[in-house]
């Protein structure tokens, strides 16, 4: 049975995504927010000219995971949605990103949030999305 009790900071008819596994979910989508973030934001404030690609993708990796933490705790269909479609842009940029680090490395001469499949984050880049993707589908299937 869906949880349709609202809080003082919930409006009404706003379905919670944050519950249970999704607790989880969003904490891990927290972490990657910080790690991305740090990282790019060094990177691009220090060292930009060395690798212009590898730490664009890394912001934009950044921008992903913040959009999708954010709308993760605003909850609601809407939300919903919105996170499910950026989760899916995120995997196929993890994919994307993945192959071509492989592929052509010589482009990369640092690494990215995304390089080789998330290898550097324990393979959280590639597995997240299709937790999220999954834990999304089966919000909306309470609805």
């Amino acid at each position: 049975m869906p949880d349709t009790r609202t809080t003082a900071t919930e409006p009404a008819g706003r379905r919670r995504l944050v519950s249970g596994p999704g607790l989880l979910l969003v904490w891990l989508y927290g972490v990657m927010v910080v790690g991305a973030v740090s990282r790019s934001a060094y990177q691009m404030s220090t060292e930009f000219d060395r690798a212009p690609l590898a730490y664009s993708l890394s912001g934009a990796a950044a921008l992903a995971y913040a959009f999708i933490t954010y709308s993760l705790v605003r909850g609601g269909e809407k939300a919903r949605k919105a996170a499910l479609v950026c989760c899916g842009v995120e995997l196929a940029g993890v994919l994307a990103v993945g192959t071509w680090t492989l592929v052509d490395p010589e482009a990369f001469p640092d690494a990215t949030v995304w390089s080789d499949f998330g290898m550097g984050y324990l393979f959280i880049p590639v597995i997240l999305p299709i937790t999220g993707m999954l834990w999304l589908r089966a919000k909306r299937d309470e609805a």
